[in-house]
């Protein structure tokens, strides 16, 4: 296999930031935690009570040196991210004493919010919390990015087989967040999306735009979203290597290319692949890690004011380290 994901490692150990694990009541969670540590991959701080948490790490035989603990009950800014988050959702007509139940009851919201006043620099989670769960922590506790205009996420796949993208490397979005997104959101995806792959992979991103057509080849209201979409981003992000719509085939496949594309600067050589809704990002990354065997990080929450992470609650412990590396990456870009 390739191994540029193995490679964000060195990237991750050169900076190591803060990354908040707000699930550390979750085994898997305290292995990472142990191990991104002692490989100087990342800073972690676990949230959760200390004695329980310290003493399920004895009876899984893991190390927590190094590793700080926080506990929401006792933690002296415990009021500062009251306040904030208070501040964030005033409009939605919260009191004071419903945004400290919040903060104190939940350890998600409070990790993200851990991020907001700067006392750590990214978070993880939903190893066993859903992604709408960690999504809206994210969204309520970091902001939303006013430039992007939308909260979307991406994965990282890495292929055995590097006959396409960059050498088996690519990044798909949204894959988790958005069921389906309106042209201004699919084009804000698009932007978030080759953003990530610039700052991991210091090359250009190339966007394919997704659809069951290319270049006209078929109509429909999904054809007509991906050329507006197109049509936005071109006008918001106009140094992005960005086209569409492509079919599959004709976005990765320079011989496709040629036919169903000629002369397009994506097409056949797309690394950033965006697609029109969720059931098309989700089930096709899914095909990819099971069928293709690929490797998959993510997924990465984009669109916010700070870096956030997802896991799937059917995680491995390579997954939540990556995914944790990933993040520490992003916190350096900050």
């Amino acid at each position: 296999m390739a191994n540029r994901i193995e490679k964000l490692k060195d990237l991750a150990k050169k900076n190591p930031k803060k990354i908040v694990l707000p699930e550390g009541d979750e085994p898997r969670i305290l292995k990472a935690a142990s191990i991104l540590t002692s490989k100087g991959l990342a800073k972690i701080i676990l949230v959760g009570n200390p004695a329980e948490i310290e003493t399920l790490a004895r009876r899984n035989s893991i190390s927590l040196d190094k590793i700080q603990i926080i506990d929401p009950g006792t933690y002296p800014r415990r009021e500062v991210l009251v306040d904030a988050f208070y501040k964030a959702r005033k409009h939605k007509g919260i009191t004071k004493d419903d945004a400290r139940s919040a903060v104190l009851g939940n350890r998600i919201y409070f990790a993200s919010l851990l991020v907001r006043i700067e006392a750590a620099d990214g978070f993880v989670a939903g190893a066993s919390h859903t992604t709408s769960n960690v999504a809206r922590a994210a969204l309520y506790g970091l902001g939303l990015d006013k430039e992007i205009g939308v909260m979307s996420s991406s994965f990282i796949i890495e292929l055995d087989d590097t006959t396409y993208g960059d050498n088996g490397i690519f990044i798909f979005g949204d894959c988790g967040i958005v069921p389906d997104p309106n042209p201004e959101r699919l084009a804000g995806i698009a932007i978030s999306s080759s953003r990530l792959y610039e700052e991991f992979f210091k090359q250009k991103a190339r966007v394919a735009l997704l659809s069951y057509s290319t270049k006209g080849s078929a109509r429909g209201d999904s054809v007509d979203k991906v050329l507006k979409a197109l049509e936005i981003i071109r006008k918001k992000a106009p140094g992005l290597l960005v086209d569409g719509e492509l079919q599959l085939d004709a976005a990765i496949v320079p011989e496709v290319a040629k036919i169903k594309a000629p002369g397009s600067r994506v097409a056949g050589k797309a690394n950033v692949l965006i697609f029109p809704n969720l059931d098309a990002g989700n089930i096709s990354y899914k095909l990819v890690q099971r069928l293709g065997r690929a490797r998959v990080v993510g997924p990465l929450l984009q669109g916010l004011n700070r870096p956030a992470s997802d896991l799937s609650r059917g995680c491995g412990l390579e997954e939540i380290i990556d995914t944790c590396v990933a993040t520490v990456i992003r916190a350096q870009e900050e």
